[in-house]
């Protein structure tokens, strides 16, 4: 078998092992609310799959150095939930995601520029945070109606993330590690939800999911930040098993701490 069939052939396998992740995903989030949703959508369900493909072809320095220029990007997509959450509320599907799109891409150009450290990367959440959760709060308490499926629902997913991983795993030996982080992290679940769910059920309930978002994607970028110290100390698998468990318990006691204060007020 030819070297170019073999990276054709591993391509589309990790196409859709990626896109098989985000669909399910998405299909829990609608079906469990807002809260819930959030707390799946926070998962490294898109950016996740791209770190474990590229760790395949790529040593544990490239990895470390792709998830420092990660750490940042996820202040920015705080920014663009903060953003689709306020527009959502009075406009359309076209101006609330437009927007969004808009100010992540110019955060994380902006964000790329100043070439952080660790250090400047968790300050950079920390600020982002402090301001977009405290807004999105009022946001956050809207009933998720029930939702009808309509037949291109899983091809949009699928090929959202497909497209993703796909872009990540073939530029990643072109581009350098610190771009080849930022587009990992681009917003494909968040993207896809906004634009599957907006139409449907209208912008307040989609912004709901997003807007219960902000404390999952602070543990996000916690996992992302001992992705990168982890790495380089044990080995590209540790480091990626040691920032899924991260995000995989923030999120369970995320969601213990919510059961808590429910079974407190009742």
């Amino acid at each position: 078998m030819s070297s170019h069939l073999i990276f054709t052939f591993s391509l589309v396998l990790r196409m859709v092992v990626a896109a098989a992740f985000v669909v399910s995903a998405s299909f829990i989030a609608e079906r469990t609310g807002p809260v819930i949703g959030a707390l799946v959508a926070t998962l490294p369900i898109s950016a996740g799959p791209s770190y474990v493909f590229l760790a395949l072809d790529h040593d544990a320095a490239f990895i470390a150095q792709g998830a420092l220029a990660s750490l940042p990007v996820n202040a920015a997509t705080i920014f663009l939930g903060l953003t689709y959450v306020l527009l959502a509320q009075r406009h359309g599907l076209l101006v609330s995601v437009g927007s969004a799109l808009v100010v992540w891409f110019s955060l994380a150009a902006l964000l790329r520029s100043f070439d952080l450290s660790l250090a400047g990367g968790l300050i950079a959440n920390a600020i982002a945070f402090a301001i977009c959760i405290p807004l999105m709060r009022r946001y956050a308490h809207v009933k998720m109606p029930l939702i009808t499926r309509r037949w291109y629902d899983i091809p949009f997913r699928a090929s959202l993330v497909a497209v993703l991983v796909a872009t990540v795993v073939t530029l990643s030996g072109r581009v350098g590690p610190s771009i080849t982080g930022i587009m990992a992290l681009f917003p494909v679940v968040f993207t896809s939800l906004m634009l599957i769910l907006h139409p449907r059920i209208g912008g307040p309930p989609t912004a709901a999911v997003l807007a219960n978002s902000g404390w999952g994607l602070l543990g996000f970028g916690l996992a992302i930040a001992v992705l990168h110290v982890a790495v380089l100390r044990f080995g590209s698998a540790m480091g990626l098993s040691l920032a899924l468990a991260t995000c995989i318990f923030w999120n369970l006691a995320l969601w213990w701490s919510g059961r808590r204060k429910v079974a407190g007020v009742k």
